[in-house]
């Protein structure tokens, strides 16, 4: 199928999803290492309505239009890319996601997991190297640890949850009904703590004897900062992905983080070169892709909008009544 000069994609400016507007451009050209994908679903990620409301720009050389995650078919390829004309892949992106194709970095791709179609594709690479980098990476989660996962039933939670429990950690969530509380124990937790109606640091100190978790998987930030570090078992590590309740903490006793050895550290995807995005897929390819490939810790899809219909499915991650990932369908 030959490739056409424009497509269709979203544009925006900064506002309320109604911003979200279909829109024709012109079909990005693929540079040196990168593969163009037609894309035929794209995932919906926090990061995207951060962007879209002006609090998170792409950073320079990136595609301005939205989208981190897409799935489907290589079209092209630009030097050695590692991928041929023809192969299915899934590809974390560096933004241009929300749109009919997508130019990527070969080493950003994976391929799609045996018996997944493009929206359950799609849904995967945006949450699997977020856990995997910061999870196993800088939050060094062993067989036998424990965990706490934030956020539980969000994209991100659903992949954590699976993975520790997976690869042999005990593993803690918390989630805002009972509804979603019962989602993340099927996904695999111990237990589930609805942070509305509970303290999860006394829980956590309830759940583990007083002992604490080792790592604690948060996107709250600077609201949840004290009871994080109260949550951890001395050596426990506290990992920052996202501040989505504030950048700031205030009246923080440092004692603890002293006295108990505990580690605080976070980090951002986007910013990462190629090469070292490209090593975390290489980690999940070889880790993580043989489990989904054999039908176990795949995502949850909750809803899947067309493309022109974007605005409506960041209204409905806004809402956080989701559970599971959000998609748009681009294309067959």
């Amino acid at each position: 199928m030959p490739v056409p000069a424009q497509m269709r994609q979203i544009d925006h400016t900064s506002g309320g999803p109604e911003v979200l507007r279909i829109a024709t451009g012109p079909v990005p050209t693929p540079a040196p290492g990168e593969v163009l994908i037609r894309v035929q679903a794209a995932g919906v990620n926090r990061p995207d309505v951060q962007q879209r409301l002006g609090a998170y720009p792409p950073p320079a050389g990136a595609s301005p239009l939205l989208g981190l995650e897409v799935a489907g078919e290589v079209v092209a390829a630009n030097g050695d890319a590692g991928w041929q004309v023809g192969d299915k892949v899934c590809a974390l992106a560096n933004g241009g996601g929300y749109a009919e194709y997508c130019a990527v970095p070969g080493t950003q791709c994976l391929p799609w997991p045996d018996g997944f179609d493009a929206i359950r594709a799609g849904a995967l690479p945006e949450n699997n190297f977020t856990v995997w980098a910061n999870l196993f990476g800088h939050g060094r989660l062993a067989p036998g640890e424990s965990a706490l996962v934030h956020g539980g039933t969000s994209g991100i939670g659903v992949t954590a949850i699976q993975l520790a429990h997976e690869f042999g950690s005990r593993v803690y969530a918390t989630a805002g009904s009972a509804e979603k509380c019962d989602a993340c124990v099927r996904l695999g937790a111990d237990a589930a703590i609805n942070y509305k109606e509970a303290d999860f640091a006394k829980s956590i100190k309830e759940f583990t004897a007083g002992a604490g978790v080792n790592v604690v998987l948060d996107m709250v930030g600077g609201p949840y900062l004290a009871r994080n570090l109260r949550s951890l078992a001395t050596d426990g590590r506290l990992v920052l992905i996202a501040f989505l309740g504030g950048a700031r903490a205030e009246e923080l006793d440092l004692t603890a983080i002293m006295t108990r050895r505990l580690l605080v550290t976070g980090s951002t995807m986007r910013p990462r070169t190629a090469a070292q995005k490209g090593a975390i897929a290489s980690a999940l390819r070889e880790k993580v892709w043989p489990v989904l490939s054999a039908g176990r810790c795949g995502p949850l899809v909750h809803e899947v909008f067309p493309l022109d219909r974007a605005a409506d499915a960041h209204r409905l991650m806004e809402s956080s009544a989701h559970i599971g990932k959000i998609m748009l369908r681009v294309a067959d």
